[in-house]
C-alpha cells in the first residue's frame, strides 16, 4: 500500500513564494510547514543561505534517491557563538514503496537537482530578537533526500529500470564527517535537532552525534514533532505502523536502530520514538503537541469519515470537533503522554508538550518566539529550550492540560 502525506517545508526557497509544498499522493510525505510568520517587533528579512553539495558523494555512496549528491546549508557563527554548532535535520516525509520513492526522487526530497537556497527563521535565525540563545552559532541544515529519516542503506530499482538509492545513513555519516572538517570537530557546545521526520532522525542519531565529541563538550538533542505513536486509527487499523513497516523493510534501516531493541523486538517497533528514547543516553528535549495535527489527520483519522461520524471538518480545524471527537483526541493525548513517561523520568531531559493543534514549532518565528507563541509555565518554546540547554533552570518539563485549556494556543500556528 502506498501511503503519502503532503507536508510543507519550513525552509523557504530563495524565490519569493511563502509556501513550499512536497507533492505527494494521499498518506506519506512528512515534515514541516511554512506559514506567514509573526513577531512582536518588526524584523529584518530572514537570511538566505545557499546550498552546499557534499564533496565526493558518489565515491562514498552517500547519494539522494536519484543518485545526486546530498546538500546542506551552513551559516557561520560569530562572536561568542563562533565555536558552537546547531545541526538541523530537515524532514519532509517518508517513502515506503518503489512507486512512492520513484515519485519522490523527482522532488527536492529525493534529489538535490531541485534544491534551492533557503531562508533561516525560528531556531535557525541569525537575529537576536528571534533566536536569543542560538542566533550567533554555526547553524547547518542538512537537506533530506532519502525518504527514511536518514536511516536506510540499500538499493532498489525504479519503475523505469534505473536505480533507487536508499542511502540515508551514509548521507548522515558523510555530511557530518564533512562538517567536522569544517570546524564541528572543535565545537565547544553542540545541539542536534530537526522537525518531524527529521526530528525522528535526530533521535535515531543522537548518541552517535554525542560520541563524535570529547566528553567535556556539552552535546544535547532536541526532537520537534517527531514523537510518532503506534496507535490504531479510527477504523481499528494501524495505518502508521503499516507505513513504518514499509520504510523499515524497503530501505533497510536496521543499522540505525538500537541493538538492544532489535534483540527483543521487531525493527518496525524499534523505529518508533517510544522505543528509541529508552536507549538514548544523551540529554534530549522532546517538543511535541499532544494534539499533533499531522498525526491526527494522517495516523488517527486518515480518512474523511467513519461509521456514524464525519471527521473532515474536525481534522481541518480542532475547533470544529464535536465533544465526542474531542474525547477521541483526549485519548490520543493520554497515550502520547504515557509513552513520554520514560523521558519525564530522565533527570537531564526536557519536555514541552503543549495542547495546540500544530506540527513543527521550532523553525517558525510565530511558534518559536513571538507575541502569540504557545506558552507553558509562562515560557515560550525558545525560552524553555534555552533554560534546558544552558541549565538555567532545573527540571524543565512542561506537559499541558487538555485542549482547549491553553489560551496561548493560536489558530495561526503552523499545521501539517
Amino acid at each position: 500500500m502506498t501511503m503519502a502525506i503532503e507536508l510543507l517545508s519550513p525552509l523557504l526557497p530563495q524565490r519569493r513564494r511563502r509556501l513550499a509544498v512536497a507533492a505527494a499522493p494521499p498518506l506519506l510525505l512528512l515534515l514541516a510547514v511554512v506559514t506567514t510568520s509573526c513577531s512582536p517587533v518588526a524584523a529584518r528579512s530572514p537570511e538566505v543561505v545557499e546550498l552546499t553539495l557534499l564533496a565526493g558523494a558518489r565515491e562514498k555512496g552517500a547519494v539522494c534517491l536519484d543518485g545526486s549528491p546530498p546538500g546542506y546549508h551552513l551559516k557561520r557563527g560569530s562572536g561568542s557563538g563562533a565555536h558552537n554548532w546547531l545541526v538541523y535535520l530537515q524532514g519532509g516525509g517518508w517513502c515506503n514503496t518503489t512507486e512512492s520513492c520513484s515519485e519522490r526522487k523527482m522532488t527536492e526530497f529525493g534529489s538535490s537537482k531541485y534544491m534551492e537556497a533557503v531562508e533561516f527563521t525560528g531556531i535557525l535565525s541569525n537575529q537576536h530578537q528571534e533566536n536569543p540563545d542560538f542566533h550567533n552559532w554555526n547553524i547547518v541544515v542538512i537537506r533530506y533526500c532519502d525518504g527514511a529519516s536518514f536511516a536506510g542503506d540499500a538499493e532498489g530499482e525504479d519503475l523505469d529500470g534505473s536505480k533507487l538509492f536508499f542511502r540515508g545513513l551514509r548521507i548522515w555519516e558523510a555530511v557530518v564527517d564533512e562538517l567536522m572538517a569544517k570546524g564541528l570537530d572543535t565545537a565547544k557546545q553542540a545541539l542536534l535537532t530537526g522537525c518531524s521526520a527529521g526530528s525522528l532522525a535526530a533521535l535515531l542519531h543522537c548518541d552517535n552525534f554525542r560520541q563524535r565529541f570529547p566528553q567535556d563538550v556539552p552535546v544535547k538533542c532536541l526532537s520537534d514533532a517527531g514523537f510518532f505513536i503506534d496507535e490504531k486509527d479510527l477504523s481499528g487499523k494501524r495505518s502508521l505502523r503499516s507505513l513504518i513497516s514499509g520504510i523499515v523493510h524497503l530501505q533497510n534501516v536496521r543499522e540505525a536502530l538500537p541493538k538492544g531493541c532489535l534483540a527483543n523486538k521487531d525493527p518496525t517497533e524499534c523505529f518508533f520514538p517510544a522505543e528509541l528514547i529508552k536507549s538514548i543516553k544523551t540529554p534530549t528535549f522532546i517538543l511535541n503537541s499532544d494534539y499533533d495535527s499531522w498525526q491526527i489527520r494522517n495516523a488517527l483519522a486518515p480518512n474523511g469519515s467513519y461509521p456514524g461520524q464525519a471527521w473532515s471538518s474536525c481534522k481541518a480545524d480542532i475547533r470544529n470537533c464535536s465533544s465526542e471527537q474531542l474525547d477521541v483526541l483526549h485519548g490520543f493525548k493520554k497515550k502520547l503522554v504515557s509513552e513520554l513517561k520514560v523521558a519525564e523520568d530522565k533527570r537531564e531531559w526536557g519536555l514541552f508538550i503543549d495542547s495546540c493543534f500544530t506540527h513543527c514549532q521550532t523553525p517558525f518565528r510565530i511558534s518559536w518566539i513571538s507575541q502569540i507563541s504557545p506558552r507553558l509555565g509562562n515560557k515560550t518554546i525558545a525560552e524553555a529550550v534555552g533554560d534546558w540547554y544552558f541549565c538555567r533552570r532545573e527540571d524543565v518539563k512542561y506537559i499541558d492540560c487538555k485542549y482547549p485549556c491553553n489560551p496561548t494556543c493560536s489558530s495561526r500556528l503552523p499545521t501539517a
